[in-house]
């Protein structure tokens, strides 16, 4: 099972980090899976920041960055596996 908690802001490719704002609580070790038009992505939270300062827990509200696997597009939505 997924939840949606987020849809992606911006990609920035240089460091292959996804930005978006939350609207649930999202921790380091989590499973997400961003998905789109031409995005399927699924992968363990391995580094999350917020203000460019490393967190390990963030909540709902908080504008944060995460290192993805592989491009991601602004407007894909982020969902939190359910495990």
């Amino acid at each position: 099972m997924e939840k949606k908690i987020g849809v992606v802001d911006d990609f920035y490719a240089k460091v292959s980090v996804a930005a978006f704002k939350l609207d649930d609580t999202l921790a380091i070790g989590d499973t997400i899976h961003i998905q789109g038009h031409t995005t399927n992505l699924t992968q363990k939270v391995t580094s999350m920041q917020i203000d460019r300062k490393d967190v390990q827990q963030a909540n709902p509200g908080d504008s944060i960055g995460i290192k993805v696997d592989s491009r991601v597009r602004k407007g894909d939505i982020v969902y939190k596996v359910m495990e």
